[in-house]
């Protein structure tokens, strides 16, 4: 089975987040891989990692990074394939300095960007891209959707039997 999706991330410490990302594709059987790879540390492997993934029938990249967060942006420079960046919530300014790291790329440099440690929505949108192309998987991307608003009706209905001497609904 070769990869479609790959997770890329600066450091293992990065992993638990970028779990939720890897469950999605798992859950939705979209093949993928997971590596970690550093934009500072090993800059030649992440530039060869960057101009092969097309030809290892890679079609969409997560990259997440955080503090400088120059890993999404160094892959989209070296790729014509979609990078997603994740954000990575660091220690000091709680990821917004990765975020605006990610964000902020150059023109003719994109990196579409979720939310600080948005590994899951970064999976979702790396599935609408695919399933462009995929009438299969757009449709499980619906039935996963719908699966979304059930969840929702669902809890409220629970909201509704909660006892309160003042609740009113």
């Amino acid at each position: 089975m070769t990869p479609i999706v790959s997770i890329i991330m600066g450091s293992t410490s990065d992993l638990p987040v970028m779990e939720k990302a890897a469950t999605l594709l798992n859950d939705l059987q979209i093949p993928f891989e997971i590596n970690a790879l550093s934009a500072h540390r090993t800059p030649a492997e992440v530039e060869e990692f960057a101009q092969n993934a097309k030809k290892r029938g890679i079609k969409v990249i997560i990259a997440a990074a955080g503090m400088a967060a120059a890993l999404p942006g160094v892959i989209a420079a070296n790729t014509t394939l979609p990078v997603i960046g994740v954000p990575i919530k660091g220690s000091v300014l709680d990821g917004v300095d990765a975020l605006y790291s990610i964000v902020q790329m150059p023109p003719g440099i994109p990196v579409a960007t979720v939310a600080i440690n948005g590994a899951m929505n970064a999976a979702i949108l790396a599935v609408q891209m695919l399933a462009l192309g995929d009438k299969k998987l757009a449709a499980t991307l619906e039935e996963y959707k719908e699966s979304l608003k059930k969840k929702i009706v669902q809890a409220n209905e629970e909201l509704g039997q909660l006892k309160f001497e003042y609740k009113t609904n």
